[in-house]
């Protein structure tokens, strides 16, 4: 499958914002560590899409993209949205069936992000 020009763009563009969260992570001093904001914020805008991140103490991190032309969204929405996704996240990775590095295979978990999904578009 040969992706299509806007898909080697958003990945660019998703790849370019790990970046930032690494830069954002490692800017933070081991003391403080334990005190940091999970939620990283805005971390990439362009012309097309606004990437905001969230890391978590376990350094799992997490971007949602939006479409820059949304304006209905707030940061406090954003950040509740990180906190739905992270704690769906915890829920498969505290489940016993579950092996890590598998796909997550959880309707549960599918059904949340689908609807965040929804939410943002």
């Amino acid at each position: 499958i040969v992706p299509t020009q806007g898909e080697l763009k958003f990945h660019y563009t998703v790849h370019t914002s790990l970046d930032v969260v690494e830069e954002k992570i490692s800017g933070v001093g081991k003391a403080l560590a334990d005190q940091r904001e999970l939620y990283l914020g805005l971390l990439y805008p362009t012309e097309d899409y606004k990437v905001y991140g969230y890391v978590t103490n376990s350094k799992v991190k997490f971007v949602i993209v939006v479409d820059s032309s949304n304006t209905s969204l707030r940061d406090n929405e954003i950040r509740s949205m990180f906190r739905k996704l992270h704690n769906s996240f915890t829920d498969v990775m505290c489940n016993p069936f579950y092996n890590p590095g598998d796909p997550i295979q959880s309707k549960a978990f599918d059904s949340i992000v689908s609807t965040m999904m929804v939410q943002a578009c």
